[in-house]
């Protein structure tokens, strides 16, 4: 039962940073990127927060740049969703996106080379 509620918190929390860094104007925290996922502790004191970078040169910038930000990031946080405590922010980069895309075009590219044999085949 409390994994239930553990989840909607941490879906809140995730919801809310989503909003609060887009609204940043820092020119550090630029290009595409979505905050994938927030894990908050049992106890409320932490959340892990991962940030997914399409362009991969601009991530680690990024990544150094939330992380520095993480206190006025935590006080937003704390005025937006109405927590008792308000955790502290751990900022982690999350490569999954982007994996994705380069395994999506690897199987593009052994699709084409298997079409490409079956035809020459056929004649």
């Amino acid at each position: 039962m409390a994994g239930f509620r553990l989840d909607r918190i941490s879906e809140e929390v995730r919801h809310a940073l989503d909003r609060i860094i887009r609204e940043m104007n820092d020119p550090r925290i630029t290009g595409t990127y979505s905050v994938t996922r927030a894990d908050v502790t049992r106890d409320l004191r932490y959340a892990k927060v991962y940030i997914s970078v399409l362009e991969s040169d601009k991530a680690d910038e990024m990544i150094k740049a939330l992380k520095k930000a993480a206190g006025f990031i935590r006080h937003e946080l704390g005025a937006r969703v109405q927590l008792r405590y308000t955790p502290e922010l751990l900022f982690y980069r999350d490569d999954n996106i982007a994996y994705g895309v380069h395994i999506s075009e690897i199987l593009k590219n052994v699709g084409a080379g298997t079409e490409d044999e079956t035809t020459e085949g056929d004649q």
